[in-house]
């Protein structure tokens, strides 16, 4: 046996390196806690998210310095080895995690998130997390989904991206420095880093705001603030000689860095120019390495407390995003304050486990430390593998199921069983169900199941435009006939949500159908308060709207829907202001003589009812009526005083059919009202539809057409 072999069969833990800085494993410590503590607790720690690119600027550093040492020493960069360390050092407990997701994904999630939780650990497997994510942001409705089991691997993926490319962009200066630069490495490797960086930073700060979903997730928005951390091990004059210095810089970065995660949000534009705050603090923190007295600020990023959380950061950071989703989908568990605190605390137990028990020896495994790299190269194809056929053997198991669920749903919206969600009543559309209609079958039905009601969702998403999309996306569907009379659905994702049984009713009542729908811009000339990317992209659809409907033929009728919190500046009189803007918007086509037909918005929930109906009796699962419906609805108040005034204006209040005196429960007659915080089913738009239904045929009677053939 080698002396040097343990009869564990590993190599012994090698010794730190003489460059070791162990104050950066206290910045890992606070790069990894703003964002461990942000995913808890998002409302006290808004800006937590800038952790990873604390991690970012690190591995920048850390890459940087150890590629040019090898340089400096044998005029080269083996990259193979370079490769198969990282492999050891990040894969298994990565791969570790993503083989729990899938299980999870079999055992506990909830169907509807079964084609989300697959596409992402594949993703995740193979290190493209990031651009799945960027490709899915241009989805609104999307942006509703419950995130899934491994969307914090986006940021893993991108570092697996830069470990790719970076080493072979540094040998690649090195060569062309010896070939045609007599030899002057550093000014060429500064160099390329420096337009690397440049380049980056400018493309972020452009895609920042221009589409800000997707500016999140792109490597090429994030690679500078690996450049920084490159620079400075680059650069090493930029290290203060002086205790003095090291420590204004220390404390100062510290102090930066805290407090942009305290201050920032998600309103913030990131990562773009208000990402270098943190990354230039990050980058003060690196550099103050004095540790001589204990007061210094690198002696006290190193105390063994704070160091002992950078150890384990890596397996804090993959373990905890996929805890916190699980946890409301365990009967009994959710997330109140001290069931959080204590999943919080045993994330640092199974952090500290997997880094002892799988980190540390997949590292140091004589296995594969003393053979040639592509040995672990043939490991890491064996890993991403197994994760592989796990997770496609739980949609294996799992499709079937999602597919009889669709089938139940189908059949039960083809024949309805009586009293079925707003058919029990009390309603206003526009005559109320008196007495209310019960149907005891129903007492412990809930359609969809808890498990694919997050699925429900309309049937036609080509007709959305989302995010930053101005493009009006106008469908038509029903009867052909030149005299048909003709109809429009106008608004926001509230409105979209009640597009199939539009569709349905066009189609049955020989009516032609045109739809204009956006997510999150209602028809309205009321600017979003928001003044970013998004709002831009809804004031120019609104702009088209506003031309398509003025060239087109005057429609018979108009409803439109629209989610009231959040469409309206934050002034002393929001609902009035938002009134207005309705109001000014209604204006077009009530000037023509067409009658608008518009609905008080749903109650809208602070955590997707669907968990609690997972966990709990359906009896538990309620929001308080003031606190489900909003005071005051600006689309209402513009539709009353439309009213007031003689206009030909239609309300439809359904307020009592979702809620009691005191409260609104998340099943009304044996239906599932909500996908999401505020969407409603499929299912139980379609329950909605005898009532809308008849709304549009009696404003059809007092369209212009309808009033010249009498």
């Amino acid at each position: 046996m080698d002396p040097m072999e343990t009869k564990t069969g590993r190599a012994p833990t090698a010794t730190r390196p003489d460059h070791f800085l162990p104050h950066l494993q206290g910045l890992r410590a606070i790069a990894v806690l703003l964002v461990v503590v942000y995913h808890f607790w998002p409302g006290r720690l808004t800006g937590g998210y800038i952790g990873v690119d604390v991690f970012f600027v690190i591995s920048g550093f850390l890459i940087t310095q150890q590629l040019t040492r090898q340089l400096e020493r044998t005029d080269r960069i083996a990259l193979p080895s370079f490769y198969a360390k990282r492999a050891r050092r990040l894969l298994p407990a990565a791969i570790t995690v993503l083989i729990f997701a899938s299980l999870m994904t079999l055992f506990v999630m909830p169907l509807s998130s079964l084609t989300e939780n697959v596409r992402e650990i594949l993703a995740s497997t193979f290190y493209v997390e990031n651009w799945v994510l960027a490709l899915n942001s241009v989805d609104y409705l999307a942006a509703a989904n419950e995130a899934s089991l491994v969307q914090h691997y986006w940021s893993l993926s991108l570092e697996e991206q830069f470990y790719l490319f970076w080493p072979v962009l540094l040998l690649g200066a090195s060569v062309f420095a010896v070939k045609f630069l007599k030899g002057r490495r550093w000014a060429a490797l500064i160099t390329v880093l420096a337009v690397v960086g440049v380049v980056s930073f400018a493309l972020s700060v452009v895609m920042t705001a221009v589409d800000p979903a997707a500016a999140y997730f792109v490597t090429y928005t994030r690679v500078w603030e690996f450049a920084v951390g490159g620079a400075l091990a680059l650069l090493p004059r930029l290290r203060p000689t002086r205790a003095w210095q090291s420590n204004l810089l220390g404390y100062g970065g510290i102090v930066v860095v805290l407090a942009c995660g305290y201050l920032f949000d998600a309103a913030t534009p990131f990562p773009g120019y208000m990402a270098a705050i943190p990354v230039l603090g990050t980058a003060a923190i690196i550099v103050a390495h004095h540790r001589e007295r204990p007061w210094d600020a690198g002696r006290v990023l190193s105390f063994r407390p704070v160091s002992f959380i950078g150890d384990i950061s890596y397996s804090l950071y993959l373990w905890h995003w996929p805890l916190i989703v699980i946890a409301p989908y365990i009967p009994g568990w959710g997330l109140s304050i001290w069931n959080r605190i204590a999943l919080f605390l045993f994330c640092f137990v199974i952090a500290w486990a997997t880094k002892r028990f799988i980190e540390d020896p997949a590292r140091t495994w004589r296995f594969f430390t003393v053979r040639r790299p592509r040995t672990t190269l043939f490991a890491v194809i064996g890993a991403m593998a197994v994760s592989t056929l796990v997770v496609t053997g739980a949609w294996a198991v799992q499709q079937p199921k999602y597919e009889a669920e669709a089938t139940q749903l189908a059949a039960t919206l083809a024949d309805p069983p009586d009293c079925f969600g707003a058919a029990s009543g009390p309603t206003d559309g526009l005559t109320a169900i008196d007495p209310l209609c019960v149907n005891p079958e129903l007492a412990d039905v809930i359609i969809p199941s808890p498990g694919f009601g997050n699925a429900d969702r309309p049937d036609h998403p080509e007709c959305l435009s989302t995010l930053n999309d101005a493009t009006v996306r106008d469908c038509e569907f029903g009867s052909d006939d030149p005299d048909a009379p003709r109809i429009a659905l106008i608004g926001d994702s509230h409105a979209y949500a009640l597009m199939d049984p539009f569709i349905e009713m066009a189609e049955r009542n020989g009516w032609h159908l045109t739809t204009y729908l956006k997510g999150g811009c209602p028809w309205t000339t009321t600017p979003l308060s928001a003044r970013d990317a998004f709002a831009v992209s809804c004031d120019d659809w609104r702009a088209s709207l506003t031309a398509d409907l003025t060239a087109a033929e005057p429609f018979d009728a108009v409803f439109t829907a629209a989610l009231t919190d959040r469409n309206v500046p934050n002034t002393a009189n929001d609902e009035e202001v938002g009134a207005v803007g309705y109001a000014a918007a209604w204006s077009q086509v009530l000037d023509a003589g067409t009658p608008i037909v518009t609905v008080v918005d749903n109650p809208g929930w602070p955590d997707d009812p669907n968990k609690c109906l997972r966990t709990e009796d359906a009896s538990s699962c309620t929001v308080p009526r003031d606190e489900g419906l909003a005071e005051l609805d600006p689309i209402a108040i513009a539709a009353r005083s439309a009213i007031d005034s003689g206009q030909d204006v239609t309300l439809l209040d359904f307020s009592d059919t979702y809620c009691t005196a005191t409260e609104c429960p998340a099943v009304v007659g044996g239906a599932n009202v909500y996908r999401d915080t505020d969407h409603l089913t499929r299912t139980f738009a379609f329950t909605l539809e005898p009532f809308l239904e008849r709304a549009m045929t009696d404003a059809l009677t007092r369209s212009p057409a309808a009033v010249a053939a009498g």
